[in-house]
């Protein structure tokens, strides 16, 4: 039987999704990127994950983009029909109701970048690197890297990299903003659990919600955005979860959410 090329494990309510071609550096083929979307649907509708995880298989790569040998052997069309499931996908969980930590366990390259800023946070292992490296290539970025990476780290340090294809260490992705956090040795699915857990037990519908409004407040004047927020605020009022987060602080308790 032919290996998974994407492989979960649910810890109570974090779900890790591990891309799981450490031979392929796990690049992202066809395939992979077929089972990506189905898991994905699969999260979006189950109410007993509270948060995703996504990390790489073995040592060497957390992702290395784009899997050069499918590539090789597409025409214009098949080539297309890729950039458009590629982007699709990382639009989806860009989108995704429930946070999505990455934890870059090596070389994000290419699409690998590109996949972890689609992510909500990014925890990277000292040895991880980034880069954007297309135009060597003869192609652009085009899983969102050219409209991701002004946005989080500026559009001059954005073009540095996007027009030379130069890689970056994780200490630099920290310092310029790419990521989040470098993890200390050996720590790197710890630290993300951890950050997972921390934001799992919170309430699920303001979890949601949060999200919800920092993503597309971001895009649009502040002023439109205050009322965004004033609309996902309103999502929140009725829920059991708000009524029982006062009822734990007037017990001077931990207050547990179910979802509702």
């Amino acid at each position: 039987m032919q290996e998974k090329n994407i492989l979960t494990d649910k810890k109570d309510s974090v779900l890790i999704v591990t891309l799981n071609r450490p031979k392929f550096m796990n690049a992202l083929n066809i395939e992979t990127l077929k089972e990506g979307k189905e898991i994905l649907t699969d999260v979006y509708f189950d109410p007993d994950i509270r948060a995703v995880i996504i990390t790489g298989a073995g040592d060497r790569a957390f992702c290395a983009g784009a899997d050069l040998k499918e590539r090789e052997k597409m025409n214009e069309v098949q080539v297309r029909h890729y950039i458009k499931t590629i982007r699709e996908t990382l639009i989806d969980i860009e989108n995704l109701s429930k946070p999505v930590i990455c934890a870059i366990n090596g070389a994000a390259l290419g699409g690998g970048t590109e996949l972890a800023m689609a992510c909500d946070i990014r925890i990277a292992d000292p040895q991880a690197t980034f880069g954007l490296t297309e135009v060597t290539l003869g192609i652009i970025p085009a899983g969102g890297g050219t409209q991701r990476l002004p946005r989080l780290v500026g559009i001059g340090k954005a073009k540095e990299l996007i027009l030379t294809g130069k890689r970056i260490s994780a200490q630099e992705a920290l310092n310029i903003g790419l990521i989040n956090r470098v993890a200390l040795e050996g720590k790197l699915m710890d630290e993300a659990l951890e950050m997972a857990q921390s934001i799992a037990k919170n309430a699920p519908f303001a979890v949601q919600q949060a999200k919800f409004a920092i993503n597309r407040g971001y895009e649009i004047d502040i002023y439109s955005g205050l009322a965004l927020e004033s609309k996902a605020y309103d999502v929140c009022i009725p829920t059991k979860d708000r009524i029982e987060a006062l009822k734990a602080f007037k017990e001077k308790r931990k207050p547990v959410f179910k979802g509702e």
